[in-house]
């Protein structure tokens, strides 16, 4: 299944219990979507928030986090990856 990478603004002063909640928002939804929140972070200096997924598409990640109440408008499928 494809992989995506999502920035988020306006998360300035995030805690890291704050991080958890929003991304616990979004794990509760998921399923409907076909997706898969596997891990999230932030500054909470710069106010970006990142989110690595699994998903059938780009859009599926989008309706999740619209739905969860943090839109974003910035996705990056991920197709090539190392380890």
């Amino acid at each position: 299944m494809p992989q995506f990478m999502d920035v988020h603004s306006g998360f300035e002063g995030i805690t890291q219990e704050q991080l958890k909640e929003a991304h616990h928002k979004d794990q509760v939804i998921e399923g409907e979507q076909g997706v898969h929140f596997i891990r999230a972070w932030a500054d909470p200096k710069s106010g970006k928030a990142f989110c690595l997924s699994e998903a059938p598409d780009k859009e599926s990640v989008l309706r999740t986090h619209e739905r969860a109440g943090h839109p974003t408008t910035e996705i990056y499928e991920l197709p090539i990856m190392v380890e």
